[in-house]
């Protein structure tokens, strides 16, 4: 595997290619955000209102705006990645990326739609791990990129932490 250090010529694009690829991500973030916001809304105020929570949960307003910067961070590292090294030549982490992904989608299916603390547990964890790998593979080609994620392996551990302490208290 290649990192930041290794003599490596990006792929060649234009500013038109850069600014749509960007644009790409963003849409891509933004997608999984709004199917996995539309899923939670389905039993937010109703099931979810009704389950014990700790005392460290947030306030529900909280959850949209972090998630929103969150996002965003992720489609920027993402793109930054694909500045440096392109899809083709960083297959291994856009497979981490797209994975990490997915499940950051499956997770609101898990936990909101099936109403499933458990299943959302299991989901998060493995997540969990998934973020932590991205991390590292991103900081090799590009340290801003792994560092972009840094707050969504911190707000995903705190979601493990508080998903952990629901299905605790329900269970």
């Amino acid at each position: 595997m290649m990192n930041s250090t290794d003599d490596f010529t990006p792929p060649k694009t234009n500013h038109r290619t850069r600014v749509f690829a960007l644009i790409a991500f963003m849409v891509l973030c933004l997608i999984i955000s709004a199917f996995g916001g539309a899923v939670t809304a389905t039993s937010v105020n109703d099931w979810y209102a009704t389950l014990q929570k700790p005392f460290f949960n947030p306030p529900n307003w909280l959850f949209a705006p972090v998630w929103t910067v969150i996002y965003f961070m992720i489609a920027f590292s993402g793109w930054r990645v694909w500045l440096k090294r392109g899809i083709g030549n960083a297959k291994g982490p856009f497979a981490i990326y797209g994975a990490q992904l997915a499940l950051n989608l499956l997770w609101s299916f898990l936990f909101f739609g099936a109403q499933s603390p458990l299943l959302g547990l299991i989901d998060i964890s493995v997540l969990l791990v998934l973020i932590m790998a991205n991390i590292v593979v991103f900081m090799k080609i590009d340290r801003l990129a792994g560092i972009l994620l840094l707050p969504y392996g911190a707000w995903a551990s705190f979601a493990t932490l508080l998903n952990a302490a629901i299905w605790h208290l329900n269970g």
